[in-house]
């Protein structure tokens, strides 16, 4: 008779090899008991008994797992990645990395056409893969922040949530931190001399209690919204836009231009907004900043190939990818939300305003 495997025993109970490794070798993990019941009652059903020699051969294998959605087809979301890798190098480990493109996590810009040609991956499958390859632990990403449910395959070795959350407490999860870049870039506007006839590109104040709104979305308004309290400011016009892609921004500075509502500042809720923004005004031949002044967010790359170039929030994706990293392989780090600071790439779309 052919003597049973461990992938035998994974296999029967239904879990990965590497989560029924950690439960049958008394490892520290956080499975619970009735997975742990499930492997054991497996492997006395199967009298597997553990191979002495190939355990005695095992060393850790210095890889990281890394699940995301878009991350690598994105122009910015890739610094998420890059970040990673740069800091498990310093450490000899690795990244094996995983991409579901699951239809629930497709960025709205990237629109129906890309999901005719996917064919999403499973979450749990994903983590499955990587454990079974013995990663020491995961990271689980997106390139847009919204809630997920982590898969219970993956709680068996250190997660850290990238650029997403959840109401799971087991992890830790670092976040851009959009309230202090909200803030920043109406204190810029504010600076300079900016107070009421500014337009707000992408969304409106009631979406800060909109229970649908992300986390970006709400953090990110609320800083917009109290320095333009504190600084005694208003917005002559919000502009809510489903889709936050170039082709909402244009439609949306087109339809003020034709409302003829005044305004001599935009605020984009993103960089894709502020590149339609921009094509609106020059088709109405006003030049920015000297008609109109342009701030956003994300600091796409080609932010800085406009002409003039333009002001923006930056994504610290990479700082991100590097610190999701450092917490992975920190058996100490507090499992909390870590936020990273958004800087502000100040270019030449934003100028004082004439009195």
């Amino acid at each position: 008779m052919t003597r049973p495997t461990l992938s035998d025993v994974a296999k029967r109970a239904g879990m990965s090899t590497a989560a029924a490794s950690l439960i049958l070798n008394d490892r520290p993990s956080r499975l619970s008991a009735e997975a742990a019941e499930r492997v054991r009652r497996a492997a006395d059903e199967l009298g597997y008994r553990p191979n002495l020699a190939a355990r005695s051969l095992r060393t850790r294998s210095q890889s990281i797992g890394f699940v995301s959605d878009y991350i690598t087809t994105s122009g910015v979301g890739g610094q998420l990645i890059h970040g990673a890798m740069l800091e498990a190098r310093k450490t000899g480990h690795v990244v094996l990395i995983i991409e579901t493109e699951h239809d629930s996590f497709i960025p709205q810009a990237l629109g129906s056409s890309v999901m005719q040609h996917l064919e999403p991956i499973d979450e749990s499958v994903a983590v499955n893969a990587l454990l079974d390859r013995l990663s020491e632990g995961i990271i689980y990403a997106a390139i847009r922040s919204q809630p997920v449910v982590v898969p219970e395959a993956a709680k068996s070795v250190p997660v850290v949530l990238l650029n997403v959350t959840s109401s799971d407490d087991l992890a830790c999860s670092v976040l851009p931190d959009e309230y202090s870049g909200g803030r920043s870039v109406a204190e810029l506007l504010a600076d300079n001399g900016f107070k009421d006839k500014i337009a707000l590109i992408g969304s409106t104040e009631a979406r800060i209690t909109d229970a649908s709104a992300t986390a970006t979305v709400t953090r990110r308004l609320k800083g917009i919204f109290s320095v333009m309290g504190e600084r005694e400011m208003s917005f002559s016009a919000q502009v809510d836009c489903p889709v936050w892609d170039t082709p909402s921004g244009y439609a949306a500075v087109s339809g003020l231009l034709e409302s003829k509502l005044p305004f001599d500042a935009l605020l984009c809720l993103n960089d894709r907004l502020a590149f339609g923004a921009y094509q609106a005004l020059a088709e109405a031949g006003l030049s920015v900043p000297k008609d109109v002044s342009v701030v956003s967010f994300d600091d796409d790359p080609l932010a800085s190939h406009l002409r003039p170039q333009l002001t923006t929030c930056a994504l610290p994706f990479e700082e991100m990818g590097q610190l999701a990293v450092r917490l992975l392989l920190d058996p100490e780090a507090e499992k909390r939300e870590y936020l990273v600071e958004m800087p502000l790439r100040q270019r030449d779309s934003v100028c004082k305003k004439k009195s």
